[in-house]
């Protein structure tokens, strides 16, 4: 049995095989999932969430002419 090792990104849940490996009448394969380890950005970007924000509104006043000029 020949094995072949390359890295890709899933997208949609799609596997994409490089082109090299795309002629060698692979009719049957086994896919074995090793994911990479998290990078830094990876954990911190989607921990993030947003929520609302409250903001103190009393005694402002708009004025729509001015905010338009701006």
């Amino acid at each position: 049995m020949q094995a072949y090792e390359f890295n890709t990104v899933i997208h949609e849940g799609i596997i994409r095989i490089p082109e090299q490996y795309r002629g060698k009448h692979l009719s049957s394969v086994r896919v074995i999932l090793l994911p990479d380890p998290p990078t830094e950005t990876d954990a911190s970007t989607s921990n993030k969430k947003f929520t609302a924000m409250k903001l103190k509104t009393k005694g402002f006043t708009f004025n729509r002419e001015e905010a338009n000029e701006r």
